[in-house]
């Protein structure tokens, strides 16, 4: 009876979809199961519906990403296949458990017009659980915060955001990143002048063929560099191509040709050993801080493992820097002693930088460390980078399809589009002054916390890709 009215008549999008698809079965194949245990369906229906599926949640190449399994698809693109699944019986209720935590700016807006369109044609209720105001703006009709497992405020949306009364309420508002609201970051004169630290030219990465899926192109003749001290925001939807360059950045992936040059060193084609020479001066923070540490380890282990490896620390002076770079990203040092799955995702994620600061490097390339936390969490750990990076004075590529947090950090810009750079400029130049529609489309895509102005930009978005023929 329950499997029944499950999936049929309610609906669940998990947050993490990597944990909520089954590894060993295609996507589309997932797809299919579910039509075909809900209605009399044979197969080839099936599969058409689950292609109609996959291009509404906008999927590039539907029928090539039906024969997918998740591990071959994006981020983004996994969220996007897990939503088709779940809006396939057009269920009566849909529980949608942070449906856009992993999605970029252009993808979240269709997403949210996807439910809304859902909610109005069907008559669907949709219960978001989300910690993104600009979602909550821009789909809700009425708003419960909660804190602590209680419920300290509840009222219509407008109510919420034009006037809330709980200091809780207030504080999250409050924490959201909004567009043009801090002032510009200017790079020291001498960092100007000074060699690259990281440099990229005509960089072309490929993954190779695999069975009947043909070679892929993910990076194609991407060019850029970034100074001493300088944070240079690499953003795009998923699939652009982003995190390619920044795991290319540090050697992680093959270079199909171009250079990459960290502190004058080529790494395209370098040997390991000369790899294990440079990685010395790099650090990278993974997107998914639960994935990147060692669940066996505990997080002074994980913190001290580059110092040991690299043959920097040992004993008692291991200890002692473990503890400093446990202070350093404000964490009590009694947590050396504790295991990733005893900490939030915001501790994890610090646990990330501190792990990555271990080598004092020169370039530190974080790949989305902000897309899993909530918007408080997320304003600490910027005020923490920021503090970090004036006081340490590293490079930093910050990958993100959040640009209300690459405008807080960065100094330049750089956008990302089905593997080409579209547009590179300073901060001020791009989020005011963007030259290329694409870019114009990303910013307008951007939620804010005010259901008014959210409505405005929605329509303003879509007269722009109206216009764009999109």
């Amino acid at each position: 009876m329950i499997r029944k009215f499950r999936g049929k008549e309610v609906a669940y999008i998990f947050q993490e979809p990597m944990t909520a698809l089954n590894p060993v079965y295609t996507v589309g194949f997932q797809i299919v199961e579910v039509l075909r245990n809900h209605f009399e369906m044979g197969p080839q229906a099936a599969k058409e519906r689950a292609i109609e599926l996959l291009t509404m949640v906008e999927i590039p190449e539907p029928a090539r990403s039906f024969d997918k399994y998740p591990h071959q698809l994006s981020g983004g693109q996994r969220q996007r296949a897990m939503i088709a699944q779940s809006l396939a019986c057009d269920p009566a209720l849909l529980i949608a458990d942070e449906p856009t935590t992993a999605l970029d700016v252009t993808v979240q807006a269709e997403i949210l017009d996807l439910m809304r369109g859902l909610k109005d044609k069907l008559n669907s209720a949709v219960l978001l659980i989300t910690h993104d105001m600009g979602v909550v703006a821009d789909l809700s009709d009425r708003i419960l915060v909660m804190k602590d497992g209680l419920t300290v405020e509840e009222n219509t949306s407008e109510k919420i955001f034009n006037s809330p009364q709980h200091p809780y309420t207030q504080s999250l508002l409050a924490s959201v990143p909004k567009l043009g609201s801090v002032k510009v970051r200017q790079l020291e004169s001498d960092n100007i002048k000074a060699a690259p630290v990281l440099e990229v030219t005509d960089l072309v990465i490929e993954y190779p063929k695999r069975g009947r899926i043909p070679a892929f192109r993910a990076v194609d003749g991407v060019s850029f560099s970034i100074q001493p001290g300088e944070i240079l925001g690499l953003v795009g939807e998923s699939g652009s191509g982003k995190t390619t360059v920044g795991r290319a950045g540090i050697g992680l992936l093959p270079v199909h040709s171009g250079s990459i040059k960290v502190l004058g060193e080529e790494i395209a084609g370098a040997s390991m050993k000369e790899l294990r020479a440079i990685r010395k001066h790099t650090g990278i923070v993974f997107q998914d801080p639960a994935s990147s540490l060692n669940p066996r380890l505990p997080i002074g282990e994980s913190i001290g493992e580059p110092l040991f490896l690299a043959k920097e620390a040992k004993g008692e002076e291991l200890n002692k820097r473990v503890e400093d770079l446990l202070d350093s990203v404000e964490l009590p040092r009694s947590y050396r002693n504790r295991y990733p799955h005893e900490l939030s995702g915001g501790q994890k994620q610090r646990v990330g930088i501190a792990r990555a600061l271990a080598l004092s490097p020169k370039l530190l390339i974080a790949d989305e460390p902000t897309s899993a936390l909530d918007v408080s969490v997320q304003a600490r750990f910027l005020d923490l980078l920021q503090e970090l990076q004036d006081s340490l004075k590293f490079a930093c590529l910050f990958i993100t399809h959040d640009i209300g947090v690459v405008d807080i950090l960065a100094h330049r810009i750089a956008v990302m589009q089905y593997g080409k750079l579209v547009e590179v400029g300073s901060r001020d130049q791009i989020l005011n002054k963007p030259q290329e529609l694409y870019t114009k489309t990303l910013l307008a895509a951007v939620p804010v916390p005010d259901p008014k102005e959210q409505k405005k930009r929605r329509e303003a978005r879509l007269k722009l890709m109206a216009d764009a023929g999109k």
